[in-house]
């Protein structure tokens, strides 16, 4: 017997029981507390956990992508499949003049180590840099490359990375004047309130150094939001309904790895579409929405049982690490949102609007 399956033996059973009392099982009150606590540090001391930006003075064309989770390009790693994808993408907001926004979990550093990351990731680190050159690069950190926030050799790994220092923000808030009143877009991964990841210090150290390369290491996959559809579901919930109880605002996270626009899945939103096209005796709609619904149901089945009557102001970029190589983004362009996807077809990577609607008309 091996020495990792020897003390696969021995430690599944104790890791498994430590994993369920330290788990990211999201709890609502403690989700809802920190979110709220970080909006308004934000709101009253911009600059060191987040900037405010306004979006109808500068950046008038921002694209939102998270959950990279670049690795070795191995087996385990995630990013792989998607990367080609992920270069075009970047190519072409470069050339039309985007600012990127990388909304964490960009770099996969509960799996892989820095150096291993930024060996075999080169090509999309020197894309990146081509944004940062135009003053155009923001980037926030999620529970995965926690260490551009808590490790204090961070700041010198940036600069070997990026060939500069830059700085890692937990969220950023885009000012949108509406009329008279300011509606505010807040950014940020969407661990908060997650007790895996988003505890003290010395929590966040113990899971990014010790708790997840031991799980690593046992080959043991422990659920969280990105893996389990019922944590999935539940973690979506609290960010609507937190998103739902504010004044003015829309709320974009990455963390669940799903794609939610207006509150809904795409799976929800198709069969909203469904419900419309049956109230219109649409035949041809309804047998290509149906086919659709059937595809996508292999992917995720769940569908909340109020979800037409939502409030749309929760939003999620969903990933760039889907197994079949396609990435999932958030375009923000003089008050209009979309949520895009890049997927490759043949040897070209093309650009797919998914759903779009403007900032005004919510509100």
């Amino acid at each position: 017997m091996g020495f990792r399956k020897f003390l696969q033996r021995i430690l599944t059973k104790p890791v498994l029981k430590l994993a369920d009392k330290y788990s990211s099982k999201p709890n609502k009150q403690r989700v809802h507390e920190a979110l709220s606590k970080l909006y308004q540090h934000i709101q009253k001391k911009p600059g060191k956990k987040g900037l405010v930006i306004n979006i109808d003075k500068f950046h008038q064309k921002i694209i939102i992508f998270s959950d990279l989770h670049k690795g070795n390009k191995k087996r385990s790693d995630d990013f792989a499949p998607a990367e080609q994808n992920y270069l075009a993408a970047l190519d072409y907001y470069n050339r039309e003049g985007y600012t990127l926004i990388m909304l964490g979990d960009s770099e996969e550093l509960w799996k892989f180590n820095l150096f291993t990351v930024q060996k075999y990731n080169h090509p999309s680190f020197d894309a990146e840099k081509k944004f940062l050159h135009r003053k155009a690069l923001i980037k926030v950190f999620g529970n995965h490359d926690i260490f551009w926030h808590d490790d204090p050799f961070a700041k010198l790994q940036l600069l070997n990375t990026y060939g500069q220092t830059i700085k890692v923000y937990e969220g950023i808030i885009l000012r949108h004047h509406l009329q008279e009143k300011n509606i505010n877009i807040f950014l940020t991964h969407g661990h908060q309130g997650d007790g895996q990841s988003d505890g003290n210090k010395f929590s966040a150290w113990f899971v990014a150094k010790i708790w997840a390369p031991l799980q690593s290491y046992l080959e043991l996959n422990i659920n969280t939001p990105a893996t389990n559809d019922i944590l999935k579901t539940e973690h979506n919930q609290f960010m609507c309904e937190w998103s739902s109880q504010q004044e003015n605002l829309l709320l974009v996270t990455g963390h669940t790895h799903q794609p939610v626009f207006e509150s809904l899945t795409h799976l929800e939103r198709l069969y909203k579409q469904l419900l419309i096209a049956r109230q219109q005796n649409d035949t041809t709609a309804i047998a290509k929405l149906q086919e659709e619904i059937a595809f996508r149901r292999q992917e995720y089945d769940h569908v909340s049982e109020d979800y037409l009557h939502v409030k749309p102001t929760y939003f999620n970029t969903g990933c760039c690490c889907f197994s079949d190589g396609d990435i999932t983004g958030i375009e923000i362009e003089n008050g209009a949102m979309r949520l895009i996807k890049w997927k490759k077809e043949g040897a070209a990577s093309n650009r797919t609007v998914l759903e779009k609607t403007t900032i005004d008309s919510l509100f």
